[in-house]
């Protein structure tokens, strides 16, 4: 128990230092230290998330660093995803719902250990300080993240603070100040909606989330004082390495032969409804893309002139 209060620590602390990565702990340790099932581990972590978020939130917003406007665009289709995300989790197993949760953990842990310059770095030296809250948004493309990132946090009790950071940071513009309060505003929203998603399945170990929310919370206060002391692209690589490490062995353990059998089993009795989800989501995803694409060549253009 003194471990998982040390744990819980340290996901208060993270969420409140980097607006996201905290809830990425949480799934592992309730599952293999506290003994929950994967279904009761996501919800758990949704509830002790959203709790986080909610004190942590506070004291950005003192200090202006929660973009409003933002934060309802992205979250509101976020809250969408969320919630049809945590109504398809009565559907999956336990076992692949651990493997894609490996999955984003190692693809969230590249991100985090990504070198490449920032927005922020790049307008110290060539650019004018960013304002706290541009007025000019790329609406349709914070909706899509939104909603993608809201159905990874439905299904797999994520809450998306490691993507929304660097795309509220590049795709919306913001400080990495305000990016971090703004997509704490943003996990409150979406983990909500999850856990209605989960309403029909909803099994909540009150003693242990209570204990973990609770010290989760007064990390959340070390994390948020925290925050612009430390240099955040040391901290980033530092925790994308340990993420990276803890995700390969969540793969390692979960895949077997009965996992790959449940998972052809899955494909075969619901084949057409994942092959109309995956032709959404691959739809979704190309817009994205070329929207990503003529981004990057504006910025480009722009920095050459």
């Amino acid at each position: 128990m003194l471990l998982i209060i040390a744990l819980s620590l340290l996901v208060g602390v993270l969420l409140g230092l980097l607006g996201g990565g905290g809830s990425i702990l949480t799934v592992p340790i309730l599952v293999y230290l506290a003994g929950l099932s994967a279904k009761n581990a996501i919800i758990t972590s949704l509830i002790v998330v959203c709790l986080t978020s909610l004190i942590a939130v506070i004291n950005h917003a003192r200090h202006g660093k929660v973009c409003w406007t933002v934060g309802l665009t992205f979250g509101m289709t976020g809250m969408v995803g969320a919630f049809l995300g945590g109504r398809l989790a009565t559907y999956v197993p336990d076992s692949l719902l651990l493997v894609l949760f490996a999955v984003i953990m190692l693809a969230a842990s590249v991100s985090m250990l990504r070198t490449k310059k920032t927005p922020q770095a790049r307008q110290a030296s060539q650019l004018p300080p960013l304002k706290p809250c541009p007025q000019r948004l790329p609406f349709i493309a914070l909706m899509l993240d939104g909603f993608l990132v809201g159905s990874m946090t439905g299904l797999i009790g994520v809450g998306g603070g490691f993507l929304m950071v660097p795309a509220l940071n590049n795709l919306a513009g913001l400080p990495i100040h305000a990016a971090i309060g703004t997509s704490l505003f943003i996990i409150i929203i979406q983990s909500s909606a999850a856990l209605a998603g989960h309403a029909n399945h909803m099994t909540i170990d009150i003693l242990l989330t209570g204990l973990f929310s609770a010290f989760a919370i007064l990390g959340s206060f070390v994390g948020s004082s925290l925050s612009g002391k430390i240099p955040g692209r040391h901290l980033r690589r530092g925790f994308g390495l340990f993420v990276f490490i803890l995700g390969g062995f969540l793969l390692y353990r979960e895949i077997n032969p009965p996992m790959i059998a449940q998972i052809t089993d899955l494909v075969i009795r619901h084949q057409d409804f994942l092959l109309g989800a995956s032709s959404i989501l691959l739809i979704m995803l190309s817009y994205r893309i070329w929207l990503w694409a003529h981004t990057l060549q504006k910025n480009n253009d722009r920095n050459q002139t």
